[in-house]
């Protein structure tokens, strides 16, 4: 927890009846009965196809995080879980073991938290918290107890009678969040509840999420379109493309071995390079780019034969320059001349121009060689090799 976070008190009231504080170990396989489970969802708006047979589960007390651009189904994903779509077709929808794809929105043990808010402006805080509970007929005594606890649980407990207009954009968002945890859901469902905001009130709701799922040991799915949210904030990602599940895994596997050209980009790899595979050793690679070979790590989906097209991806932060060549058997050199730097602040991106290319290197001294002329390298095991 970042210093100056105020750890946050869970009442007991808000626990799910058979919730317990889950630690999830993000490099473990799933062994457990899934909390959810979607099976082959198929789904168009016309002629659109929004998701093409797709299967996810979440384990109990896991927060997974749905990530894609715009259009890749996350959201119609989330829609489908929570029954406000009804899918085309799907094989299974089952909510802790019970299959609810046949069940209404409102009886569904899920709620969800919008990036809207879509709080009752003419409510006060407390009567948007107490909302989902005045309709399910629960008693305006224990409506405010539960209210109350849920607003302590994100640092509002003082706000329970403002009106929502009095508020900030970051207090909002923590009411909606109270508003959804208060029925004691088994799922929370998050559909880009951070995007109407600042960044700095988004790395601190951040921060606070994060403290919330850890507390409450609730299942969390979240839809984010900002890799920067997923690789924070969850156990597992499942990364999303006009359709379909490119990838599935933990973050740091996605972040370090992205299975294909698609997902090293989305997840921010500076520089990718297409070339020849010459040769397969366990998952050492070697790439012929432009007569010039490279060596890395292959971490595609299935083994490729030799001949097959690939993309070698190198983070930008894991390059370095030089005026002499470094020596190394575990390293891959190019000779190349120094071209624009563009100053970031913290760091200094600079551009070298190569045999194959231009390569983008990020300096966190902003050191440079003093000559024009020099060498860029990284170490094989830092070089991705995946499918095109």
């Amino acid at each position: 927890m970042p210093h100056g976070q105020t750890a946050l008190a869970t009442p007991v009231s808000l626990r799910t009846a058979d919730a317990k504080p889950a630690v999830v170990d993000k490099a473990a396989p799933m062994t457990a009965q899934p909390m959810l489970e979607v099976i082959d969802a198929i789904h168009a708006y016309g002629d659109v196809v929004a998701l093409d047979n797709v299967t996810v589960t979440a384990a109990p007390g896991e927060f997974l995080t749905i990530l894609g651009e715009s259009g890749s189904g996350k959201t119609t994903l989330l829609r489908l879980i929570s029954g406000l779509e009804k899918p085309y077709k799907i094989g299974a929808l089952r909510l802790n073991g019970v299959d609810v794809s046949h069940i209404p929105a409102y009886a569904r043990n899920c709620t969800t938290v919008f990036q809207n808010y879509a709080l009752f402006p003419h409510m006060s805080v407390g009567a948007n918290v107490e909302y989902g509970l005045k309709v399910r007929g629960v008693s305006a005594g224990e409506r405010q107890e539960r209210a109350r606890d849920a607003l302590k649980l994100v640092r509002l407990a003082d706000k329970y009678d403002r009106r929502i207009h009095q508020l900030s954009g970051g207090e909002r968002q923590r009411v909606a969040l109270a508003r959804a945890l208060v029925p004691r859901p088994a799922i929370l469902l998050l559909d880009e509840p951070l995007g109407a905001l600042d960044e700095k009130l988004r790395v601190d709701m951040q921060v606070e999420l994060m403290e919330i799922h850890k507390r409450l040991g609730m299942t969390f799915v979240y839809i984010t379109h900002s890799q920067e949210e997923a690789l924070t904030m969850s156990d597992r990602i499942i990364l999303m493309r006009k359709g379909r599940i490119e990838q599935a895994d933990v973050p740091t596997a996605i972040f370090d071995r992205p299975v294909s050209r698609f997902v090293a980009g989305f997840m921010g790899v500076e520089n990718l390079l297409d070339g020849e595979l010459i040769a397969l050793d366990g998952d050492r690679a070697t790439v012929r780019v432009d007569d010039i070979d490279l060596e890395g790590r292959w971490s595609g989906k299935t083994l490729p034969s030799p001949g097959a097209m690939v993309t070698v991806g190198v983070r930008a932060e894991r390059l370095h320059i030089a005026d002499r060549r470094p020596m190394g058997a575990d390293l891959n050199v190019l000779p190349g001349r120094m071209d624009s730097a563009i100053y970031k602040g913290k760091y200094l991106d600079r551009t070298v121009l190569t045999d194959i290319g231009p390569i983008k290197v990020r300096l966190w001294d902003s050191s440079s060689p003093s000559d024009e002329q020099g060498f860029v390298w990284w170490k094989k095991d830092d070089c991705m090799v995946m499918s095109i």
